[in-house]
């Protein structure tokens, strides 16, 4: 089946959370979430060295809903269920639909760090990429300096598969940076 025709539930629920497409609309939410985060989010992430706008937010969102409908890039907003709060952004990111395998990526709301959503959350999207999707591989890559990014796929015991070093650059662009592989596989 081609990737364009796979289906995708309206959402992916925990007993805490729901994880949905992100969708048009969605900027508002992101952009105060980056605004309230930036601090945290500039050490490890990109995106977070911009001067954050709304515009800028809602174009993102735009294009993530459009590589999601093309099945491309599958990125996800995490809710509160209790009050429908916009707590972070995840995804199945670096698709490889032949495998299948798929490599997901995660931030939060810096307010809603440390109650572990995030582990919540990924330990599910874990789950629906192999038993919805057929996933061979999945893979979470993160800074082995990154300490709280790390802890998700260790909690969740995926395994360490190798560091790449000077991989890549940091955030801010200024130095050589390593990265961690963690993977869950089939047998």
């Amino acid at each position: 089946m081609k990737a364009i025709l796979m289906d995708f539930p309206e959402k992916i629920e925990t007993p805490r959370l729901y994880l949905r497409p992100c969708q048009p609309g969605d900027g508002k939410d992101v952009y105060e979430a980056i605004v309230r985060s930036q601090n945290e989010l500039k050490q490890w992430l990109p995106f977070a060295h911009l001067e954050p706008s709304l515009e800028a937010s809602e174009q993102n969102v735009l294009k993530a809903f459009a590589d999601f409908i093309l099945k491309e890039d599958i990125r996800l907003h995490i809710y509160r269920k209790e009050d429908d709060q916009f707590i972070g952004s995840t995804g199945l990111h670096r698709i490889n639909w032949d495998i299948p395998k798929f490599e997901i990526g995660y931030w939060i709301d810096t307010m809603h760090s440390k109650k572990g959503y995030i582990t919540e959350a990924i330990e599910k999207l874990t789950q629906f990429a192999f038993h919805h999707y057929g996933a061979k591989r999945v893979e979470i890559r993160c800074d082995p300096n990154n300490l709280a990014s790390k802890r998700i796929p260790e909690k969740l015991r995926y395994t360490l598969e190798g560091t790449l070093h000077n991989d890549c650059l940091s955030a801010d662009g200024k130095e050589l940076r390593d990265t961690y592989i963690y993977a869950k596989t089939t047998n």
